[in-house]
């Protein structure tokens, strides 16, 4: 039986052409994206498309087109195999993330996918992307379940988890990595599957998409020199619910009493304050050294090994689903949908 993909547009580089006046990249059209890849008439697979309308540069992604994108999702669920994103590469790992905590119970692929050069430019990225992230949509197993049953991104030869990667370059091909966590599947000659990192959902279980976020959440990071007055002003913001904190190392902060106090003040009033490493590759330890140890007996959540994007994005699920902070604080301690490793 003929496969069926959803290809969603929602903008980004692999879109875009130069203004010849600004020599500026602008987005153009679905149509023109499509014209530059006469490949995809080559499939064995029905490729429908949808379009953003206007294009959205991925600098102006907000939890708002995240909610439109989930509706279009679950709208068409039913009448796919797979789905194709097409996303502008600086916030595509915040995207990925959120979609895999909004589409609950997922069973089928969304395969996120950019370019670094626009798709009509000699030397693009695109093509390659985009007709393999087609095919990993598409790809099944004998009885007709996904072989990629969750939220991955796939770009330049490899598939990897959406809420394990992070944005590690502006300049390469190779844009993202997922550093801990393996890749799910490596594009060479053959798609070569790595089926035992790959998520394996209940295939009777129906898919439960959640629409509402709440993005009463900020990231900061600490640094040598950082203020007190500054600190303590962040954590008394009205409305703001959770911190994400990234600190340095396995988890460590400056030994300041001031620091350790303010952050033992706004855990006691109800904010929940997450852990993440400013290193890109590791896990947070917060027993390990005694300047994190500290951070965990103010209340301090420790935040594993997983990303930013992955911490800020579940933070605003939670949130919606959850009034109680200390509800909150219980699934920021688990793995939802394979984000951190426990």
């Amino acid at each position: 039986m003929q496969r069926k993909v959803l290809l969603i547009y929602t903008g980004g580089t692999i879109g875009m052409n130069k203004n010849p006046q600004t020599k500026a990249l602008e987005p153009l059209d679905f149509e023109h994206l499509i014209c530059n890849v006469p490949e995809l008439e080559q499939f064995d697979t029905q490729i429908s498309t949808y379009q953003f309308s206007p294009p959205i540069d991925s600098s102006d992604m907000s939890p708002a087109f995240w909610t439109e994108l989930a509706h279009v999702i679950a709208d068409c669920y039913s009448d796919f195999d797979g789905f194709v994103v097409l996303h502008g590469t600086d916030t595509m790992a915040y995207t990925a993330s959120a979609l895999s905590y909004m589409l609950e119970n997922l069973t089928k692929p969304v395969i996120f996918t950019g370019s670094q050069l626009p798709i009509g430019q000699l030397r693009t990225d695109g093509k390659e992307n985009l007709i393999t992230s087609i095919e990993i949509a598409a790809a099944h197993h004998q009885d007709g379940s996904a072989v990629v049953p969750e939220v991955g991104i796939y770009f330049n030869g490899h598939l990897m988890r959406g809420n394990r990667t992070t944005k590690q370059s502006a300049d390469e091909f190779n844009a993202f990595e997922s550093f801990n966590y393996p890749h799910l599947a490596d594009a060479g000659v053959q798609i070569s599957y790595h089926t035992e990192f790959i998520h394996k959902p209940n295939p009777q279980a129906k898919m439960r998409p959640q629409f509402v976020l709440d993005n009463n959440v900020i990231i900061f990071s600490l640094f040598p020199g950082i203020r007190e007055d500054l600190i303590r002003h962040i954590i008394a913001t009205p409305n703001l619910r959770s911190i994400v904190m990234r600190t340095f190392g396995s988890g460590n902060a400056p030994q300041n009493s001031w620091l350790i106090s303010a952050l033992r003040e706004g855990c006691r009033r109800g904010k929940v304050i997450i852990n993440i490493s400013q290193c890109l590759q590791g896990t947070v330890e917060m027993g390990r050294y005694d300047t994190g140890y500290q951070l965990q007996e103010a209340g301090v959540i420790s935040g594993y090994d997983g990303t930013v994007e992955a911490a800020v994005t579940k933070l605003m699920y939670l949130q919606a689903k959850y009034d109680d902070p200390e509800q909150v604080r219980k699934f920021m301690k688990q793995s939802i949908c394979g984000e951190i490793t426990i």
